[in-house]
């Protein structure tokens, strides 16, 4: 890869260019912390890209003041979307001259280095993405890896619901915490923090913006192994990340379960789809008869699919 490079000219050329994308959309209350653990990453960071979703706080204002860093700001004017926001920052800076991009949230604060240490998993052949241990803040285990969607892991999930994912390898959520204290790959991981390889994104392509929110960093992660790059796990690398709304939040946790079939859809045929629509229908309603609002909301959702435009524009 392109980082192996020997010295020149008393240079020391195995010090990647790295780039930073940072998708904001009301993001004021943890950027400027997101933007100061950017100030010791161990690599030659040559732009800070803040690529604004149309914020109507002060993200844009605390981006232009983050002076002591090389900042550019991307104005998209509306809630575009993760994708979207991601793909403006590409085309905002000159990839040809970088070894890679850090894709990060704003909620997310990186320990000192953790670029390079996720640089340096990235050199060995093959590996076009590598992810970090994302912690709590309240410095707890935050489960990040996913295997690929299955039936029988859509129903062991319906079933049993998060235990799945401590049960061997019943579940889509890798939650059992020996998992993580290992490096090595995974089908796809939480998008928080990526850093992907200029190289690997070359062949890779766009992020896919039809998702808009959520699903789109499992796309992207599928898309890579389908051009023979891995996704890598590096546990020495440590990112802790607040999170999003998801969990408490109807409306995106109904866009997280519509995207996740839509996905599943795309990459499997009729009758295998529609056990896993059925699946996945199944496991919600039942927890929606329990009082679940999520729940609730998911099913209808499923049922009448949301639209993700008007998600993101509430």
């Amino acid at each position: 890869m392109t980082g192996n490079r020997r010295p020149v000219g008393g240079v020391d050329s195995t010090i990647p260019r790295v780039a930073v994308i940072i998708v904001t959309y009301n993001s004021a209350a943890v950027l400027d912390n997101c933007l100061r653990s950017l100030r010791s990453t161990g690599v030659d960071l040559k732009t800070v890209v803040v690529a604004d979703n149309g914020s109507r706080d002060d993200s844009l204002m605390i981006a232009k003041s983050a002076t002591d860093l090389p900042m550019l700001t991307v104005e998209m004017g509306r809630n575009a979307g993760y994708a979207a926001a991601i793909n403006a920052g590409v085309d905002s800076i000159d990839v040809a001259g970088l070894e890679a991009i850090m894709v990060l949230n704003p909620d997310c604060m990186l320990r000192p280095d953790t670029i390079s240490v996720l640089w340096r998993a990235l050199r060995e052949p093959g590996r076009g993405i590598a992810v970090p241990r994302l912690l709590n803040p309240d410095g707890s285990l935050q489960p990040s890896l996913r295997r690929l969607p299955t039936v029988r892991r859509a129903i062991a999930e319906a079933v049993l619901g998060a235990r799945a994912g401590h049960i061997g390898s019943l579940g889509e959520l890798i939650a059992d915490p020996a998992h993580y204290a290992e490096p090595g790959p995974a089908a796809w991981a939480t998008g928080a923090a990526m850093l992907i390889s200029t190289e690997a994104m070359a062949s890779i392509g766009p992020w896919d913006e039809s998702f808009l929110l959520y699903s789109e960093e499992t796309e992207y992660a599928l898309r890579a192994a389908d051009n023979g790059w891995t996704l890598w796990y590096e546990p020495a690398a440590v990112v802790e990340h607040v999170g999003g709304e998801s969990g408490t939040s109807p409306r995106l946790a109904a866009l997280v379960i519509v995207n996740k079939v839509a996905l599943f859809r795309r990459r499997h045929r009729f009758p295998t789809t529609a056990a896993f629509y059925l699946v996945v229908l199944l496991g919600e309603s039942v927890r929606a008869l329990t009082g679940r609002r999520i729940a609730r909301a998911a099913v209808v959702a499923l049922l009448r699919p949301v639209s993700r435009t008007r998600v993101l524009a509430d």
